[in-house]
């Protein structure tokens, strides 16, 4: 009841955030269902229904992504002094955030459900089209524990994502704060944290860019498929049948854009202030080194998305031997809706985070000018590296699907 209450009492950008997550619930859950009532019309194929069901990862993986964005940055769950007197400590706060994020994937999945049924008849009427019919087994009965279980999902695992990324943790001097606290959102960092988060490049960085080697590679070395002609989510010809190793090699470079993400963002923090730098520049390089750890996951999600999505098209434009269906689309625009409402997020989280040190500038006689060129320059040098990288690592995933 606190949840529901903090819920429908916040801020309206809260509330649109909420809201966002709401409608990639519901999107998700359709996409579920559309695979579950394909499978009620076509019960022989039992193996190509769960193909069709992995598909859907992607999409519930974005979701997951951009409901974690969410929480994070809800203030009605940010630890504040007095709260832990009242009974709202790290635990409770955390099971508050987890809980208005399963209310939000809730209401998604409930109106994906009355969608759902309405475009296949069964609230009353025909189906809409005849699309729909082929689509999701129209006229078909569906499990009802079937589909209760796949509306579930979403759920369930954004709110239990939710409630361990923002569990209570000890920080060095042995006392309890929470997740935005341990990541430095929630409470200042001390100087030799400072300069050690600037002087360090993330662990994970040759590992990001070994795994998209990996990736690359192994996409390289594995033939060609053959295509499948009836696809739920009708994909480019030749990567709906490419052989496991295909996307695997796809899944590799994804998983190594999305641990390089903060390295790469923290050495364009280090271009940035390399050499004898102005102080522009200086504040920029700086900005982003301190921001890496939170914006570059993030940005390293969003990078892959795009990656996938421009060799996607590539790959369609060589051999386009049928048109992308309906549910292709909309799961590829909610998959890059998520990631960028996820960045956006990131970034106003980060925003928020250097408050007190924007303010400390504004009173040192700091132009507003100056932080405005600050963040564009931020912006351009993020671009200027991220592009190009981008576009090289889909160039060469798409290079083996070519004819």
């Amino acid at each position: 009841m606190l949840a529901l209450r903090l819920t429908l009492g916040a801020h309206p950008l809260v509330l649109l955030r909420r809201l966002l997550v709401a409608a990639a619930s519901a999107g998700t859950g359709f996409l579920l269902l559309a695979v579950l009532g394909h499978a009620a019309a076509h019960p022989a194929s039992a193996a190509d229904a769960f193909v069709r069901l992995l598909w859907c990862a992607v999409p519930v993986a974005a979701t997951t992504q951009l409901a974690v964005s969410a929480a994070r940055t809800d203030p009605a769950t940010r630890p504040q002094r007095g709260m832990s007197a009242a009974g709202l400590g790290p635990a409770r706060l955390t099971l508050i955030a987890a809980t208005s994020t399963a209310v939000s994937c809730v209401l998604g999945s409930f109106c994906a459900l009355l969608v759902f049924l309405a475009l296949r008849g069964d609230l009353g009427g025909a189906p809409a089209t005849d699309s729909a019919t082929r689509l999701l087994g129209a006229g078909h009965a569906l499990p009802p524990a079937g589909a209760l279980l796949l509306l579930a999902v979403v759920p369930l695992i954004a709110s239990g994502t939710t409630a361990v990324v923002l569990r209570p943790r000890k920080d060095a001097r042995g006392g309890r704060r929470g997740a935005r606290a341990a990541a430095g959102t929630g409470e200042p960092l001390t100087a030799m944290e400072t300069n050690s988060s600037r002087s360090a490049m993330p662990a994970a960085l040759p590992w990001g860019i070994t795994l998209t080697a990996a990736g690359l590679a192994l996409e390289t070395y594995v033939s060609r498929g053959a295509a499948d002609a009836d696809a739920l989510l009708p994909l480019p010809e030749r990567l709906v049948g490419s052989p496991p190793g295909v996307l695997a090699g796809w899944a590799l470079s994804t998983l190594g854009l999305v641990l390089a993400g903060p390295g790469l963002t923290q050495l364009s923090g280090r271009l940035l202030a390399a050499g004898r730098p102005g102080a522009v520049r200086l504040l920029a390089g700086r900005v982003l080194q301190e921001e890496s750890r939170r914006i570059g996951r993030p940005l390293g999600v969003l990078c892959a998305v795009a990656s996938g999505t421009y060799a996607a098209v590539r790959v369609y434009e060589a051999a386009p031997a049928r048109p992308l269906g309906p549910l292709t689309g909309l799961g590829a625009a909610l998959v890059l809706a998520c990631v960028t409402a996820s960045a956006l997020t990131a970034a106003l989280e980060a925003r928020w985070a250097r408050t007190h040190t924007t303010a400390a500038l504004r009173r040192l006689g700091t132009p507003r000018s100056l932080l405005h060129r600050a963040a564009a320059l931020r912006v351009l040098a993020l671009l200027a590296v991220l592009a190009p990288l981008t576009w090289a690592i889909a160039e060469l995933a798409a290079l083996p699907l070519l004819p």
